[in-house]
């Protein structure tokens, strides 16, 4: 091989796959649009737009499975817990179709009653914090 085939090789496959910026920057984050999934009121009635996610409460700023966030809903400010997210995260760990939450309160204790969908069984390891919330899930996965 010449040399300027090794250099294109290089070039294309070594830096040009990692040297992107425009990949997926986390699961959630500011701005994101998320999907309230318990039968809260406040989630529950039809918006106009939908949920955004204003902040996260991490170092990182970016929200995992299990993470606190300040939602903007109905014009509003809320909490809620992030109980799945669109991006592919550790093996055995799901892959949701939306970015679901779940409104608490600022003690930690859900709005509402039920939640619509299945929550991942890794929010069994934080049992301590999310007590209530995993008691008012039907379904895991």
């Amino acid at each position: 091989y010449s040399w300027v085939f090794v250099l294109f090789w290089f070039w294309f496959f070594v830096v040009g796959s990692h040297s992107s910026t425009a990949g997926s920057l986390g699961a959630i984050q500011k701005m994101t649009r998320v999907r309230v999934v318990d039968n809260s009121a406040l989630g529950n009635t039809p918006y106009h737009r939908p949920p955004r996610c204003i902040h996260v409460y991490n170092k990182s700023g970016v929200g995992k499975v299990g993470d606190r966030i300040l939602l903007a809903i109905k014009g509003q400010k809320k909490k809620a817990l992030i109980v799945g997210h669109r991006m592919p995260g550790p093996r055995m760990t799901p892959r949701f179709d939306s970015n679901n939450v779940v409104l608490i309160e600022d003690n930690g204790n859900p709005v509402g009653t039920r939640i619509k969908t299945p929550i991942p069984t890794s929010l069994r390891q934080r049992e301590g914090e999310y007590s209530k919330v995993l008691a008012i899930a039907q379904n895991f996965v």
